[in-house]
């Protein structure tokens, strides 16, 4: 029994760590993308690829990795993830330029990708069933410290340092990450040993590939339209070759008659599409439309996750005893309620009110993540934790890369080459911003049919 705790605490540490990790760093360059932007000259297209490219390479290769997981070692593929992450992050901080940091940023992703697909996996398989909600709400603070610290160290660390000391910071989170599991975490966990999928690897990885590389600039060129046809037709390739595929990298059939699975991921695909964009709208709203430098922006955009990670363990508690897809749909009620309200900013907008409207959100995100989490995990099979943790692990980012492409897209065709400060950038930022929070508010409010919809097939 002793064995077994510690083996559970040394799990939640490690997976803990791991979720702070991405959600800081995501944050914290957010609020660097302005110092970015003038030591390299940027424009706002390339600006929009310092995130899209790291949120890319994460969907597009989270599922394989999830796989090779399964097959070969959740651990195993979990702790190459540390080590590219420690790599990569080394090389952004020594980036000479743009498409230089870009770069570096797509193995960014890719070591995520390997760490996402892997950690949710690893912490399911130790940590009994009775009390996974509330295992899975304390990692879920984990992640909304992240999102807390993130803008604040960002904001301090840009002004006080440089941006690149971000990166420095983060490398050292994974070089600590790296020693503790190599030290500390004892054993293995497999999924089923069958032959890999090579076929659906590759469609998997080209089809959404191509599709988010086509979302990310839809409305600025053929290129862009071409690869997100491209995209979409791979994707019905691949999900007709995973059904008569004898060891499919997803189990589609299955998976299919699974509703309490399917429309919970669908839920975390709209909640994350519909909120990922919220920071990086409202930092570069602060920092330009109303002069606030990168650390007092930092604070301002505090309270949500600070909210978020205080709750989740409640949350997450609730969760093994109430209905996760009741809570998850008043959550994602909330934040879409919270986005209608930032429709109406303006550049006289009192900051209290900006603070408040996060304080909604951060609520409702609270009571959706953890539970959704909890509905997802439980509904499959011990077997398939791999592919399940990496299904919801792509939901939320290829959620994130729509958000992102969304704002990528309507402030291509508003903003195009704009300068960063001007009085024409601001005004064309500010209808960006509103019709940004009109399109999240309207898939805000559709993620509560599909928490619901989740709710009402379980109760068949």
């Amino acid at each position: 029994m002793g064995n077994k705790e510690s083996q559970i605490k040394i799990t939640m540490t490690i997976v803990m760590i791991t979720s702070f990790i991405t959600p800081f760093m995501s944050n914290a360059v957010n609020l660097a993308i302005p110092v970015i932007s003038v030591e390299f000259g940027a424009t706002q297209g390339m600006l929009n690829w310092i995130v899209s490219s790291f949120l890319l390479s994460t969907a597009a290769f989270l599922l394989p990795f999830g796989s090779l997981a399964d097959r070969y070692g959740r651990k195993k593929v979990f702790f190459f993830g540390m080590i590219l992450l420690a790599a990569s992050s080394l090389g952004c901080a020594l980036a000479s330029s743009i498409f230089m940091l870009i770069g570096f940023r797509v193995i960014q992703g890719l070591a995520s990708a390997m760490m996402l697909g892997t950690s949710m996996a690893i912490l399911t398989s130790v940590v009994p069933p009775e009390t996974r909600g509330r295992a899975l709400g304390i990692t879920a603070a984990a992640t909304y410290i992240g999102l807390s610290c993130g803008p604040v160290i960002g904001g301090l660390i840009s002004n006080a340092l440089n941006w690149r000391a971000l990166f420095y910071l983060n490398a050292l989170m994974a070089v600590a990450v790296i020693v503790l599991t190599a030290w500390k975490l004892r054993g293995e966990w497999r999924g089923g040993a069958c032959k890999m999928d090579s076929g659906g690897i590759a469609l998997c990885i080209l089809a959404q590939g191509f599709l988010l590389f086509g979302l990310t600039g839809l409305a600025t060129g053929l290129l862009y339209q071409i690869c997100f046809v491209l995209g979409i037709i791979l994707l019905l390739v691949f999900f007709f070759y995973e059904r008569k595929a004898s060891n499919p990298l997803i189990p589609v059939e299955s998976i299919m008659k699974n509703k309490p699975f399917v429309f919970s991921n669908l839920a975390t695909l709209i909640n994350y599409g519909a909120t990922f964009g919220i920071t990086f709208m409202l930092s570069l709203y602060l920092q330009v439309a109303t002069g606030l430098d990168p650390a007092v922006s930092g604070m301002v955009l505090l309270i949500q996750p600070i909210i978020m990670a205080a709750l989740s363990p409640v949350t997450g508690t609730l969760s093994d005893r109430l209905s996760p897809a009741l809570l998850s749909a008043i959550g994602i009620g909330l934040s879409a309620l919270g986005l209608f309200f930032f429709i109406f900013l303006t550049v006289d907008t009192p900051i209290i009110l900006i603070i408040l409207n996060q304080a909604l959100i951060g609520v409702g995100y609270a009571l959706f993540s953890s539970p959704n989490t909890n509905a997802i995990m439980s509904a499959v099979d011990e077997a398939l934790y791999g592919v399940a943790s990496s299904i919801l692990g792509n939901m939320r980012v290829l959620g994130q890369s729509i958000s992102i492409a969304i704002v990528s897209l309507i402030t291509s065709v508003l903003i195009q080459d704009l300068s960063l400060g001007s009085p024409e950038y601001t005004d064309k930022f500010m209808i960006s911003l509103r019709i940004s929070f009109i399109v999240f508010a309207a898939l805000c409010a559709f993620g509560v049919w599909a928490s619901l919809a989740g709710k009402q097939r379980r109760l068949q």
